[in-house]
């Protein structure tokens, strides 16, 4: 394991929307795509919980198969992706900050072969994905 390629990295946002807000639009698997550019049809093949799979396609490119590996409601939610011997782990927080303030926090964990050039092609688009979804949970930055 110790001579396997890992690339790390996360993107954060502070908004006013409140976890529960958060969590009902991270819930909600099939409108996604309504906030998310890098999803052009995504199905989920049973309940939003751990062990659940998933089917997502991004514009252009073949659909790829996720697990929800951890699922805590309005706290995180962790999905899984693998091609080949790349493993992919999206790790999607909400963590209050106090009074009418939360962080959302979009963490990357790739490990693998090519770990340090995928990992920055799927997070590319995170920052964008991160103020939509603050945006139309009803916060502001």
């Amino acid at each position: 394991m110790s001579d396997e390629a890992t690339w790390q990295t996360e993107y954060a946002i502070e908004t006013t929307a409140s976890p529960e807000a958060i969590w009902s639009i991270f819930r909600n698997v099939s409108g996604w795509k309504n906030w998310n550019a890098g999803i052009e049809q995504i199905d989920i093949d049973g309940p939003f919980a751990s062990g659940t799979w998933f089917t997502m396609k991004p514009p252009g490119e073949e659909a790829l198969r996720s697990q929800l590996i951890d699922v805590r409601e309005n706290v995180c939610f962790v999905d899984e992706t693998r091609v080949g011997d790349l493993t992919i782990l999206v790790a999607h927080r909400i963590e209050p900050l106090g009074p009418a303030r939360t962080r959302i926090v979009y963490a990357v964990d790739a490990r693998g072969p090519q770990a340090a050039e995928i990992g920055p092609a799927v997070s590319a688009d995170f920052p964008e994905v991160l103020a939509s979804l603050s945006k139309l949970a009803g916060g502001a930055q």
